[in-house]
């Protein structure tokens, strides 16, 4: 069977519900993750998702903050949230879903975006990113016999060729030294595959948000890959294909990050 995950950070599902139906419509995912629904559980706008065969719905929502939500046209069983840092925010939510023989947890994350300052002393948000991306290590790729996919905005660039200028952003939260080597021993941690970087070379420049700030996005092209989909190594056999939605970008009053879509034959 062909299952195709979708994970998209949409900064507000009401201000977006239009184009999420769009999207959902015309790129048919079986799963949507997203990310920072900004909304609480009893104002998500379920009844828009359930018309479009999205009957199945974890979510895990939060007044005007925050906020992940998985729909699926596949059942979702042992949904479940972890309240990383103990800070009562709604950063993750995970499930089930049976796919071929296979039996897949899918992991949501919104990783917290470590404020301007890179500096734990003096910048209490990066200091959480970093106490929360420490918690992470304790997830592992494969347990209680299921295979995982871990997807989300995790809000860090590892790569050189996942941001527009290395040097220029080496002190920039998103892409400093303690991130980028704190994530890769996440995933080491984890036993994790970087499924976009086993289908899209890590040579080749590739990025999934572009700031607000800048007006000609596209031609200056000054962009991050902060969302990523992971699997545990079972899986990554099982990869068919990875779109990452660039154009999403340019479309009218949209996020800033971009839509990406993974693939599988089970």
């Amino acid at each position: 069977m062909s299952v195709k995950i979708a994970t998209w950070n949409i900064n507000s599902v009401r201000l977006r519900i239009d184009m999420v139906k769009e999207f959902l419509k015309e790129h048919q995912p079986d799963i949507l993750c997203l990310q920072e629904i900004k909304c609480q559980n009893d104002q998500f706008p379920a009844a828009a998702f359930n018309e479009l065969g999205y009957e199945y719905q974890a979510v895990h929502g939060q007044k005007g903050y925050h906020g992940v939500a998985t729909v699926s046209k596949l059942p979702l069983a042992a949904v479940s949230s972890t309240d990383y840092c103990a800070k009562g925010d709604t950063r993750h939510v995970e499930c089930v879903i049976a796919a071929g023989d296979k039996k897949i947890k899918i992991h949501n994350f919104y990783v917290p975006a470590g404020g301007d300052e890179a500096n734990v002393e003096t910048n209490p948000k990066f200091a959480h990113k970093l106490d929360f991306l420490e918690e992470m290590k304790d997830l592992d790729s494969v347990n209680d016999g299921a295979s995982s996919i871990l997807l989300g905005d995790l809000n860090i660039a590892p790569l050189e060729t996942d941001v527009w200028s290395h040097k220029q952003l080496l002190k920039v939260v998103s892409h400093t030294p303690v991130e980028t080597e704190t994530l890769n021993a996440v995933m080491a941690a984890g036993g994790w595959a970087d499924l976009i970087r086993h289908h899209i070379p890590p040579e080749e420049k590739l990025f999934t948000w572009w700031s607000y700030r800048s007006r000609d996005w596209s031609n200056a092209d000054k962009g991050r890959r902060l969302d990523h989909i992971w699997s545990s190594p079972d899986l990554v056999e099982n990869l068919v294909n990875i779109n990452v939605l660039r154009d999403a970008r340019g479309w009218v009053k949209p996020s800033d990050h971009v839509p990406i879509i993974a693939e599988f034959n089970f």
